[in-house]
C-alpha cells in the first residue's frame, strides 16, 4: 500500500506543477467592463474556432489537469484514512 501512496504523491506533485505552469502562461481572456460599455461583439471566426488555437488547447489542458487533481486528492484522502 505504501508503494501506491508514493506513486500517487509523485503523480500529484507533477500534476500540481503542470497546472501551475499552464495557469501562469495563459493570457487573460476577460475584456472586462469596457467591452460591455462599448458593446464589442465576439461573434467572429476567431471566437468560433478558438478551441483549436494555442490558448484554447491550454485552457482545455488546464481543465483536464484540474479534474485529475481533484480525483487524485480524493484518492489520496481515501488512502490516508485507511490504516
Amino acid at each position: 500500500m505504501q508503494i501506491v501512496k508514493g506513486i500517487l504523491i509523485v503523480v500529484y506533485f507533477i500534476v500540481c506543477l503542470a497546472i501551475v505552469i499552464l495557469a501562469m502562461i495563459q493570457s487573460k481572456e476577460d475584456p472586462g467592463l469596457s467591452s460591455t460599455i462599448t458593446g464589442s461583439s465576439t461573434n467572429n471566426f476567431f471566437e468560433k474556432n478558438k478551441a483549436q488555437t494555442k490558448e484554447g488547447k491550454q485552457k482545455k489542458w488546464t481543465i483536464i489537469l484540474g479534474i485529475v487533481l481533484v480525483i487524485l486528492s480524493i484518492a489520496l484522502g481515501a488512502l490516508y484514512t485507511i490504516k
